[in-house]
């Protein structure tokens, strides 16, 4: 063990305790008969990936510290909030996890706890910016590590503000079945979204401090990918067009899809006839 760099001993430990989380999950999940407390775990697991670089990296205690309170306002906000949406959830589990019960048939538990492991594996993977942070010796702040930071903050508000303006919408029950389209939803379908993926760039950008980082920026063109094409905006999408309809529909024409715009003017059926 003595021979191996400091960011593979690292990451060595980081694999192993994400294991164990994920582990320690997926029998409380088993138990509660409930898979989708998975997602607030996950979120919450990079805080626990900051802590471990923060007390395992040989780097400059102040560029840790500032990494670790970065995560800290990012992670616990994001896993404080999934966890509240599971809980109001249950004992009816996310559609996700219900779709994959049903995929899964018979093998279920051990399906699911392979998908547990895989969740952690993607922290690991997706977490390397914070390993290369963590081991840079250097005793002073760079331009990018403090403009990477303002970028992160700034988007933590800006997706916090983007939940907060979704769950005021959603309590009033004069807008059930309706689109949330005030505040940050008005100029962006999935402004949430946007703001997860600007928060990514910001962990980026604060690699970028660090020589040789520059290949981390797999993980926020990873998030991106996921976010566009996977599990953020198609699901959600597909799930809004079936519950809302013609309305979703015209709220797609008018607004932008990820980045935050002004909305387009539509024209109403009787302008159309005028011409």
């Amino acid at each position: 063990m003595n021979n191996l760099s400091p960011f593979v001993l690292l990451l060595l430990v980081l694999l192993g305790a994400m294991s164990l989380v994920m582990a320690m999950t997926w029998r409380f999940a088993k138990k509660w008969n409930n898979y989708g407390v998975v997602d607030a775990v996950w979120a919450g697991s990079f805080f626990l990936v900051a802590v471990l670089c923060f007390f395992g990296a040989p780097g400059w205690g102040v560029r840790k510290a500032l990494l670790l309170l970065t995560v800290a306002l990012w992670s616990l906000r994001l896993a404080f909030y999934l966890g509240k949406r599971t809980l109001s959830h249950h004992p009816v589990e996310d559609e996700r996890y219900r779709a994959l019960r049903g995929d899964y048939g018979n093998h279920a538990a051990l399906r699911f706890f392979l998908f547990f492991q895989y969740q952690g594996l993607s922290v690991v993977l997706l977490a390397t910016p914070f390993i290369e942070i963590s081991l840079n010796p250097s005793p002073r702040l760079s331009l990018w590590e403090m403009c990477g930071f303002v970028l992160v903050l700034l988007s933590v508000m800006g997706e916090a503000l983007a939940d907060a303006q979704m769950e005021k919408f959603k309590s009033d029950p004069t807008n059930k079945q309706k689109t949330c389209d005030v505040g940050l939803w008005k100029y962006s379908r999935h402004p949430n979204y946007f703001f997860e993926s600007a928060v990514w760039w910001g962990f980026f950008i604060m690699a970028l401090g660090t020589d040789g980082a520059f290949y981390t920026i797999y993980a926020p063109f990873v998030i991106l990918m996921l976010l566009l094409k996977v599990t953020g905006v198609p699901p959600s999408e597909a799930q809004a067009l079936k519950k809302r309809g013609e309305e979703y529909r015209l709220y797609q024409e008018r607004t932008s899809m990820f980045i935050p715009w002004f909305p387009k003017t539509l024209q109403s059926s009787s302008q159309k006839d005028s011409f």
